[in-house]
C-alpha cells in the first residue's frame, strides 16, 4: 500500500504537469528560462513555497526544534517581512527592467566584470551548498521511512547513495525537459500537496496525544515541556558559547533580516519565479501571499518536531536530523506513508529542479552568452541550459553524501555555509539599488572583502561570534569599504531604471494593506510566543 500511494501521487503530478505543459512554448529564452513570462500569482505563491521548503527544512528544522524549541522559527515568521519587502520594492524595479537573471542588473548598474563575479558565486553556492545539502536530507528521511537500504540488502550508507542518484537523476530531469514553466507547475501541485500531508503529521500525532482531542493532545505537549514554545532564545550571540548557539533573538535586528532580503529579494532560485510573472500585479499577489503561508509553515517545519520531544524525549539529541523520520514512521498509517513520502519526494525535487534550471539559466545567459558566444540563438541557449543542468546535476550527486554528521545539525550547517555567499551579493545588490555614488570599483571591492571577511572570521579565526552577527558586521563593513574605494574611484556615469514595457508594471492594489498585515501579524505573533 504504501509503494502504491507513492507511485499513485507522484504519477498523477507528473501527468498534470506534463499535459499543462503540451502547448507551452519553451524553445525560445524566455519560454525556457522564465516559464514564457506567464506565471500567475497562485503559480508564484506554489512555486515559492517548495522552492524554499524541501528536506533540509522538514528533517533539519524539526531537528533542530526537538533539540532547541520553536527558537528556530525566527528563519521562517522573519520571511513575511522581507517579502513585503519583495513585493513592494524589488518586484516593481526588476518588473520594469524586464531581468531575466539578477546578476544582469548588476551590469546595468556597475559593470560586466560585477555581473561575472556575482554569476561565478551563485553557480559556486547553488553546487556546494544548497544542492548536496537537499538531497542528502530527502535521502534520508526516504530511507528511514522506506528502509530502504534493508530492500536493497545494502548497508544504510549505501541505502543513500543509491537514493540521492535516483532522486539527483529525476530532478534533473524535469528541469532539463521543462525548464521554469515544468518545475513550477510541478512546485504548485506539490505545494498543496505537502500542506496537507505536512499538517497531517501534527494533527494526528496530537489526536493520539490528546486520546482524541486535538487540543487537549496540544496541552500535554505543552506542558510536559514549556520551554520548547518560547520563541525567544536567552542565549547570547557574543562571548562564550556564542559560536554554538543555534539563534539568539538579538540576531533578529542584526544580520537575519539581511539574510531574509537576500534570500526572498535576491536570490535567482526565488526571484525567477517573480520575472517570469505575467504582470507586476500577478508577482505581488504570490509573493504575499507566500508571506502569509511561511508565517503558517511553523505548524510544518517546528511543531513536529516539539512533539518529538514530547515522544522520543532526549533520545536522539545527537542526531536530532533522524527525530522527523521516525515520528512520519511511528505515526502515519500505512496507506498515508506512501501519499508523504511522494510529497517528501516533490519538495527534493521542486527545490533540487528549481535551484538547477536557476543555476543553468545564470550560466547560459551570464556567462556563456557574455564570454563564450554572444551572438547565440536562443535555441543554442536553450540547449547550453539543458546541457549545463546535467552538468550541475552531476556535480551535486557527488557531493551529497558528505554532508552527513553536521554537528549542529543540516539546518544550521545550511545557514553557515550560505553566510559566504549570501552577503557579499546582498550588499552589493542593495548598494545598486540605495547608494547611487557606489561605483563598480567600488561594490568590487566591497563584495570581495565581505567574501574574505566572513571565511576570515569564522572558519579560520573561529571567533566566539554567532554567524549571524557575523553577518550584520559584514554588511556593514561592507558598505564602508564600497563607499570608501568609490571615493577613490568615483562613479563614472548615473543609473536610472528604464521601463522595457516587457510586461504590465500596474501594481496590484491590495499590495499595501496586504503587506501591512503581515507585518503586523508577525509582530503579535512574536509578542505572544516571547512571554511563555
Amino acid at each position: 500500500m504504501t509503494f502504491f500511494t507513492f507511485f499513485l501521487f507522484t504519477g498523477i503530478v507528473a501527468l498534470i504537469a506534463t499535459w499543462k505543459l503540451r502547448r507551452s512554448k519553451i524553445n525560445s529564452k524566455d519560454g525556457y528560462f522564465l516559464g514564457g513570462r506567464s506565471l500567475t500569482g497562485i503559480v508564484i505563491a506554489g512555486s515559492l513555497l517548495l522552492t524554499n521548503i524541501s528536506t533540509e527544512h522538514l528533517v533539519g528544522m524539526n531537528g533542530s526544534s526537538y533539540k532547541n524549541g520553536a527558537i528556530i522559527m525566527a528563519w521562517e515568521v522573519t520571511s513575511a517581512l522581507a517579502l513585503v519587502v519583495a513585493a513592494l520594492f524589488f518586484a516593481p524595479r526588476y518588473l520594469k527592467m524586464g531581468l531575466t537573471t539578477i546578476p544582469e542588473f548588476l551590469e546595468k548598474r556597475f559593470d560586466g566584470p560585477t555581473r561575472t563575479i556575482v554569476a561565478l558565486l551563485l553557480i559556486i553556492s547553488f553546487i556546494a551548498t544548497l544542492l548536496p545539502i537537499v538531497l542528502y536530507t530527502g535521502a534520508l528521511n526516504i530511507e528511514a521511512i522506506f528502509d530502504l537500504s534493508d530492500l536493497l540488502g545494502v548497508d544504510k550508507s549505501q541505502g543513500i547513495w543509491v537514493t540521492i542518484i535516483i532522486v539527483g537523476t529525476i530532478g534533473a530531469i524535469y528541469a532539463i525537459f521543462g525548464g521554469l514553466k515544468m518545475v513550477a507547475l510541478t512546485d504548485t501541485i506539490n505545494g498543496f500537496g505537502l500542506l496537507v500531508a505536512g499538517l497531517l503529521v501534527p494533527i494526528i500525532a496530537l489526536w493520539q496525544i490528546g486520546d482524541g482531542d486535538i487540543g487537549f493532545g496540544l496541552v500535554k505537549v505543552f506542558n510536559k515541556s514549556p520551554e520548547k514554545f518560547n520563541v525567544i532564545s536567552q542565549e547570547s550571540g557574543f562571548g562564550q558559547g556564542a559560536r554554538n548557539a543555534i539563534l539568539p533573538f538579538e540576531v533578529l535586528f542584526t544580520g537575519l533580516m539581511i539574510n531574509q532580503i537576500y534570500f526572498w529579494c535576491m536570490h535567482q532560485s526565488i526571484i525567477q519565479r517573480v520575472l517570469g510573472a505575467v504582470s507586476l500585479k500577478e508577482a505581488q499577489k504570490g509573493l504575499l501571499l507566500t508571506g502569509l503561508l511561511k508565517i503558517l509553515v511553523p505548524l510544518i517545519i517546528v511543531l513536529p518536531g516539539i512533539i518529538g520531544f514530547y515522544y522520543f524525549e532526549s533520545q536522539y539529541f545527537e542526531d536530532p536530523d533522524s527525530v522527523y523520520p521516525q515520528l512520519v514512521k511511528m505515526i502515519l498509517p500505512e496507506w498515508l506513508t506512501g501519499f508523504f513520502v511522494a510529497v517528501m519526494m516533490g519538495a527534493i525535487l521542486t527545490t533540487f529542479n528549481s535551484t538547477l534550471n536557476s543555476a543553468a539559466t545564470v550560466f547560459s545567459l551570464d556567462l556563456y552568452k557574455r564570454y563564450l558566444k554572444p551572438n547565440a540563438s536562443e535555441t543554442r541557449l536553450v540547449l547550453v541550459g539543458k546541457s549545463s543542468s546535467a552538468i550541475l546535476a552531476v556535480f551535486a550527486i557527488g557531493i551529497a553524501p558528505f554532508v552527513a554528521n553536521a554537528p549542529e545539525g543540516l539546518y544550521q550547517l545550511l545557514q553557515q555555509l550560505n553566510g559566504i555567499f549570501f552577503i557579499p551579493i546582498a550588499t552589493v545588490i542593495i548598494a545598486g539599488f540605495l547608494f547611487p555614488r557606489i561605483s563598480a570599483i567600488g561594490a568590487k571591492s566591497g563584495m570581495l572583502f565581505g567574501f574574505a571577511f566572513y571565511i576570515l572570521c569564522y572558519y579560520i579565526l573561529e571567533l566566539n561570534i554567532h554567524f549571524v552577527h557575523l553577518w550584520g558586521i559584514e554588511f556593514v563593513l561592507n558598505i564602508l569599504v564600497m563607499y570608501l574605494v568609490s571615493l577613490r574611484f568615483p562613479i563614472k556615469h548615473s543609473f536610472t531604471i528604464k521601463n522595457t514595457g516587457v510586461v504590465t508594471i500596474k501594481p496590484w492594489r491590495l499590495a499595501k494593506p496586504f503587506g501591512i498585515f503581515l507585518v503586523a501579524f508577525t509582530i503579535i505573533l512574536y509578542l505572544l510566543l516571547g512571554n511563555i
